[in-house]
C-alpha cells in the first residue's frame, strides 16, 4: 500500500501533467514534488495545487544528497521524471546532462535503497535506442544513443538496472515516445512552432524536415506511467508507444493549417549534429498488460494549439 510518493521533476512538462493526473487518480496518496526549478521547471504549471492537502512542493536538486535524503524519509515509492532533456542543449553543454541525468539518478537510487522504498519507476526515452530506420525498437534491443542527452539517459538506465540486479532494488523503467500537449516548454518542436506562428513569426524546421517521430498525447503518457506504476514487474522495461508516426514536415504542416498559415512561414535551418532520422518503439509488451492510448492525435493537437492560444501569458514570459 502506497501512502507517500516522491515525484521528481514535477514542475516540468510531463511531470506537472502527471502530478495533476495522479492527485486526481490517487487522492489518498501524499504526493511530494521535488524540483530544482531550472529554466524549464515552471511553478505556474502547478498553480492551484498548493491548496491540495495531499500535495507538497520542495525546491531542490536531485544531485543534493541532503535534500534527497530528507524528502525520501517516509516515502513508499518514487517516480523519477527529473532530467535535462533538450538535445541541442546537450550538444552545447554535455557535462550538465551527465551530472543531472546520471549522478542525480544514482543519488536518488542510493537514498531510496537506504530508506527501503517499495517501488522506483524511472522515466527514460525512446532516444536511447538511437535511430531506427525500419521497424520498431523492442525493450530487449541494444541501446545505441546518438547524443549526449540520450547517452546520459542510457547511462542512467544502466545504473538503475545495476541496482536491481545487485541489490534486488524494486525498479521499473519506461521508455516513452515523443509527448506533446499543454505546458510544454517552448524549445521543443510543437510549442515552439505554435507560439512562433501565434507571434506571426516563421518556424525553424531543421534539415529536410523528414526526420520521423512517434507522438503520444501527454495524458496518454501519464496514464501509461500510472499503469506501469501499478502493474509493472520489477527489473522490466516497458515502451510507451506513440499513436501516430509523422515526419517533422508533416507535423509542421498540420500546425500551419490549424493556425491558418501557409508554407511561407517555414524557415529551413541547418540540421543538428547527430540528428536521428527516426524513432519508433514497439508497444506490444505494455499493451499485453491491458494499456491502450485513449486520445485521438488530430483532436489532441487541436486542443494543444487552443491551449497555447488561450495561455499567452504563460509562454510569452518564457520566450522572453
Amino acid at each position: 500500500m502506497i501512502g507517500k510518493i516522491l515525484i521528481t521533476g514535477g514542475a516540468g512538462f510531463i511531470g506537472s501533467n502527471f502530478i495533476r493526473y495522479f492527485l486526481n487518480a490517487h487522492p489518498g496518496v501524499k504526493t511530494v514534488n521535488l524540483d530544482k526549478l531550472t529554466y524549464c521547471g515552471n511553478p505556474e504549471n502547478l498553480a492551484g495545487l498548493e491548496k491540495e492537502p495531499n500535495y507538497e512542493f520542495v525546491k531542490g536538486d536531485i544531485c543534493d544528497e541532503d535534500i534527497v535524503a530528507r524528502v525520501m524519509a517516509g516515502t513508499d515509492a518514487v517516480i523519477h521524471f527529473a532530467a535535462e532533456s533538450h538535445v541541442d542543449n546537450s550538444i552545447k553543454d554535455p557535462l550538465v546532462f551527465t551530472k543531472t541525468n546520471v549522478l542525480g539518478t544514482h543519488i536518488l537510487l542510493e537514498a531510496a535503497r537506504k530508506s527501503g522504498i517499495k517501488k522506483f519507476l524511472h522515466i527514460s526515452t525512446d532516444e536511447v535506442y538511437g535511430s531506427v530506420i525500419e521497424g520498431s525498437s523492442k525493450e530487449t534491443d541494444a541501446l545505441n544513443p546518438s547524443s549526449p542527452y540520450s547517452a546520459s539517459k542510457a547511462a542512467a538506465e544502466l545504473v538503475v538496472r545495476g541496482f536491481w540486479k545487485t541489490f534486488g532494488f524494486p525498479a521499473v523503467i519506461v521508455r516513452g515516445s515523443n509527448a506533446f500537449g499543454p505546458r510544454q516548454y517552448p524549445e521543443k518542436l510543437m510549442p515552439l512552432f505554435i507560439t512562433n506562428l501565434l507571434e506571426n513569426k516563421k518556424v525553424p524546421l531543421m534539415g529536410d524536415g523528414m526526420h520521423r517521430r512517434s507522438w503520444v498525447y501527454v495524458l496518454d503518457f501519464c496514464r501509461a506511467v500510472d499503469f506501469v506504476f501499478e502493474k509493472g514487474i520489477f527489473g522490466e522495461v516497458y515502451n510507451i508507444p506513440g499513436t501516430i508516426e509523422l515526419a517533422n514536415m508533416d507535423v509542421t504542416k498540420k500546425i500551419l493549417s490549424l493556425l491558418d498559415k501557409n508554407e511561407s512561414f517555414i524557415e529551413r535551418v541547418p540540421d543538428r549534429f547527430g540528428h536521428d532520422q527516426r524513432y519508433s518503439v514497439d508497444g506490444a509488451k505494455l499493451q499485453s498488460l491491458g494499456w491502450r492510448a485513449e486520445s485521438d492525435f488530430e483532436e489532441s493537437l487541436k486542443e494543444t494549439v487552443e491551449w497555447y492560444k488561450n495561455n499567452e501569458e504563460w509562454w510569452k514570459k518564457l520566450k522572453k
